[in-house]
């Protein structure tokens, strides 16, 4: 008797206990946004603070070359989130999202889904963590930027990039400001060297003139050794690959952007790539998709049975005609879209 009474003694003690669990894992989906919050099955995957960085936060699709983007300086705070979104689209893991930050004050600066964003290079020319903390399926994801004026001038940013694989939702979130900001309206260049040229005044609040124009983005450079281009810009095509026209068996070869793309990754087995395939814009997109992807597969196989490279380090994807690097109006354009390219995966 005196052991039951001890017991629930001890149980009436510690009624926190349960308290605590429950409100810590309330708190655990939050965001570093006042009144945004992740849905109640949202698992923090990864968070990166800066406490004074900058971040081109993207305002506009990447066409032609450019990307247009507001460069937002202060206290950057990026975390990526896993839901559960059995049956879910990107749509409607947005939506709720997008709702709490206009309710919260927010206003909408830019609002897309894949192909209307840019498709490859819109994802590749944006801050994205690496898998598999965050996942992003090149043609099923949306992205939203927006903005809230706070106390003398300071002006608070977000971006969410949301995207899905299997039963699994993904969403981004980046949060700048919280000091001071400076901003420009400027052209996007690619993530790995984030840098960018345009014309454009802001304010410390946040208010933009721009010049609307902005220069186009350099491919790498043709000369730089695959490693290197590869570090410097994060994607390089693999120029000397011969596939059979409509064909995805890759050519017998040697190819020398394979053995070079060999040597950098079996250098450290911690690298990681995704080997995109692209086509002209010839046929119906989801045949063009199915071609590109093949090829990007063929490529791995080869990587892997020929070079010895670990299958974990390797992805294949395929965009079809969603990403041209030159006009599909000429046979030299064409030529040119049809490659495979290398993208490098890791953020460190």
């Amino acid at each position: 008797m005196l052991a039951r009474l001890v017991l629930l003694l001890l149980c009436l003690s510690f009624p926190s206990v349960g308290a605590q669990a429950q409100s810590s894992a309330q708190t655990s989906a939050q965001t570093p946004v006042a009144g945004l919050s992740m849905p109640g099955t949202a698992v923090l995957t990864r968070e990166l603070v800066e406490e004074a960085g900058s971040y081109r936060l993207p305002v506009g699709p990447f066409s032609d070359g450019i990307m247009r983007t507001l460069r937002v300086e202060g206290r950057i705070v990026q975390q990526a989130w896993r839901i559960e979104a059995q049956g879910m689209t990107t749509l409607q893991m947005l939506a709720p999202l997008r709702d709490q930050l206009t309710g919260a004050g927010f206003n909408i600066l830019y609002d897309c889904a894949a192909t209307a964003c840019g498709g490859f290079d819109f994802r590749f020319n944006t801050r994205v963590m690496a898998a598999p903390d965050m996942f992003v399926d090149l043609l099923d994801y949306r992205f939203l930027a927006a903005r809230r004026d706070g106390p003398n001038g300071v002006g608070q940013y977000v971006s969410l990039l949301v995207s899905r694989s299997g039963a699994s939702g993904y969403i981004q979130v980046i949060h700048a400001g919280g000091a001071r900001i400076g901003l420009s309206d400027e052209a996007g260049t690619n993530a790995a060297s984030n840098a960018g040229t345009g014309t454009g005044t802001g304010t410390a609040g946040g208010t933009v003139t721009a010049s609307g124009t902005g220069t186009a983005i350099p491919s790498p450079a043709q000369d730089l050794p695959l490693a290197e281009a590869l570090l410097a810009w994060g994607h390089v095509r693999l120029a000397d690959l011969e596939f059979e026209t409509g064909r995805s068996a890759l050519g017998q070869g040697p190819f020398a952007s394979l053995a070079a793309l060999a040597a950098f990754l079996n250098e450290d087995d911690g690298r990681r790539v995704a080997l995109v395939g692209h086509t002209d814009s010839v046929g119906a997109l989801e045949p063009n998709i199915d071609l590109s992807r093949a090829r990007a597969a063929a490529v791995m196989t080869r990587l892997i049975d020929t070079y010895g490279v670990r299958p974990e380090q390797l992805e294949a994807r395929g965009v079809g005609y969603l990403a041209p690097i030159a006009s599909n109006r000429t046979d030299t354009g064409r030529d040119a879209n049809r490659r495979v390219e290398a993208v490098l995966l890791n953020t460190q």
